[in-house]
């Protein structure tokens, strides 16, 4: 279709006409608000863009975001003295590795909650608050398994971030993540803001993640978590915290929209015993399961929870749990594998009474169990190690019996004592001790020595092609 000639003159002139009309009414506007030094004001008002760009993020962000904080870490470690100055009698030296991630305040006289792995090993620990300020802090507890930390700086008189509640959050709400990814390389030390939305809950994961070892019920989200994030909040649209943003999952190391956080509550129980009593009071019924040898992950995690041992005097054994059972949901929380069950671990107290629903011979009855602090191995740690016998996993090994972990021990010998009690067995492959990787059998006989008498350890190990773990105390 074409247009006549003389009409697209005349609309051109139209055009034309119109736009130097308001060309000159323009400068006239200009020339009568542009100051005398030159300054063109303000497209729109303050409150216009208030009223047009705030919505549910910003206002999140702007409610939590003066809470969140960056934690500066730096690692004493020992080197070996450079080969030129051995030749003249050098010894070895000390380097001083810095770390950075981030974390949030919980209460206005300078509590915050950040992950383990961020203060892991730390020598120093400092904090910068969003205006660039810096205090030393101080670890006052943490907890290795669940992955947190608790710091406390001396200042008063703190935004606290607002908590809700991560047994409510629905699968598709907004998820936004603040943090300081890479720290002070991005020139500033006030967070930034990725969005999202909740992916999912209750996840597992296994390794591949920054923080890495095993994350159970876990908050997923696509809300992109990079280096730096971990220790940040999750929020809602509401502007409360429903996460601590803690791993992602990612083959190339950056994130590719598969972030975790541990869920709040979890967080909050935990906070509260590392105020109380400096450690995580560890919860345990004393049940051994029976695990699945099988490679399928898809059978893996849907094997159930069968018992397959019930530790004598315990409190399973006291409420008549007994070895063939299958738990099949714990409270109103159905159980569908091992990864389920050390999810409820994580999340009850030390005393308190769990319901759990058991199937035992083609019927189902309830069954109460008051969950009491985890008990001490009864030997040494040294007694352990003795009981052990560790070999380095190698490529021929790896190959040899199907190992999907990249580096480990592999135990080869265990006595029947040790494997009763901690519930490890010959074949198993040890990859981390409380957030310590395992490459060699040295490494695992040292880790353990180092975390015994400490507190909880946890031990992540390979069997069957998936990795579980398994709690346990030494004197």
């Amino acid at each position: 279709m074409t247009s006549h000639p003389r009409a697209s003159q005349a609309l051109a002139v139209v055009v034309v006409a119109a736009l130097v009309a308001c060309n000159t009414s323009s400068k006239t506007e200009a020339q009568q608000t542009t100051p005398p030094g030159g300054t063109l004001p303000a497209a729109v008002s303050n409150a216009a863009i208030d009223a047009s760009r705030q919505t549910a993020i910003t206002q999140a962000v702007a409610r939590v975001a003066p809470t969140v904080v960056t934690v500066q870490t730096e690692i004493l470690e020992r080197v070996a003295a450079d080969p030129f100055e051995q030749f003249f009698g050098g010894r070895s030296g000390q380097r001083i590795t810095p770390g950075l991630g981030s974390g949030f305040i919980v209460r206005q006289d300078g509590v915050i909650v950040t992950n383990a792995h961020v203060v892991a090993g730390a020598t120093r620990v400092s904090i910068a608050l969003r205006d660039g300020t810096s205090y030393p802090a101080k670890i006052l507890g943490v907890d290795e398994a669940n992955d947190l930390a608790v710091l406390k700086i001396d200042k008063t008189g703190l935004p606290v971030a607002p908590l809700g509640d991560s047994d409510k959050l629905i699968i598709g709400e907004w998820a936004i993540a603040i943090g300081n990814p890479y720290g002070f390389l991005l020139g500033n030390s006030e967070p930034s803001v990725t969005a999202g939305v909740i992916s999912g809950t209750g996840r597992n994961l296994v390794g591949a993640s920054e923080g890495g070892g095993m994350y159970v019920d876990m908050v997923q989200t696509d809300a992109a978590i990079n280096p730096g994030n971990s220790g940040g909040p999750l929020l809602n649209a509401a502007g409360e915290v429903v996460g601590v943003n803690s791993s992602i999952y990612s083959p190339t190391g950056g994130s590719i929209g598969l972030g975790f956080a541990i869920p709040i509550n979890r967080a909050r129980r935990v906070a509260e015993d590392l105020l109380a009593h400096g450690a995580v009071r560890r919860p345990w019924v004393g049940v051994k399961l029976q695990l699945p040898t099988t490679n399928n992950p898809r059978d893996a995690i849907t094997s159930g929870v069968i018992v397959r041992n019930v530790v004598p005097n315990s409190p399973a054994a006291q409420a008549g749990l007994r070895p063939g059972d299958v738990i099949v949901a714990a409270g109103t929380k159905p159980l569908r594998n091992a990864f389920d069950w050390e999810a409820e671990l994580l999340d009850v107290r030390v005393g308190e009474k769990v319901p759990l629903r058991v199937h035992r011979g083609g019927r189902d009855l309830t069954i109460d169990v008051t969950v009491a602090d985890l008990p001490e191995v009864s030997a040494e740690k040294v007694q352990v190690l003795r009981e052990m016998e560790l070999v380095t996993l190698t490529p021929a090994i790896r190959a040899e019996r199907g190992v999907r972990s990249g580096q480990g021990a592999v135990i080869y010998k265990v006595s029947d004592r040790v494997a009763d009690e901690i519930g490890l067995q010959s074949g198993d492959v040890i990859v981390q001790v409380n957030r310590t990787p395992i490459s060699s059998a040295d490494e695992a006989a040292q880790a353990i020595d180092y975390y015994g008498g400490r507190g909880p350890i946890q031990l992540f190990f390979e069997r069957g092609g998936r990795v579980y773990s398994t709690d346990f105390m030494l004197r």
